[in-house]
């Protein structure tokens, strides 16, 4: 089954319109969630891919779940902008069984 980049992007517009009123700063890093879709997911080579994408990844230690972290900016924080690196980010993560699962601003 192929991804759904409409319906992700839609997500990403619609938090914007549904935080209307919040103030949100100028400019702020990103950080984009992915989970594996397979037990023996590829890390190093996700890794690789999104770091010479210009994004820093980590894995958070808290986390019991299995999630990587994309994080990229500071950026200007718009819907436009932001569903310019979650596409990307998305675009490495697929080919590596790895999928979305949203984002937040790093504040």
């Amino acid at each position: 089954m192929s991804h759904d980049y409409n319906f992700q992007r839609r997500e990403t517009f619609d938090t914007f319109r549904e935080s209307k009123g919040v103030k949100l700063p100028a400019r702020a890093v990103v950080d984009f969630a992915f989970f594996p879709e397979l037990e023996d997911a590829d890390w190093t080579g996700i890794t690789r891919a999104l770091a010479a994408a210009g994004y820093r990844v980590s894995r958070p230690e808290e986390d019991e779940d299995e999630i990587l972290l994309a994080s990229i900016g500071p950026i200007p924080i718009s819907a436009e902008e932001i569903w310019k690196w979650e596409e990307a980010a998305t675009k490495i993560a697929l080919k590596f069984d790895f999928f979305p699962d949203g984002w937040e601003l790093d504040i």
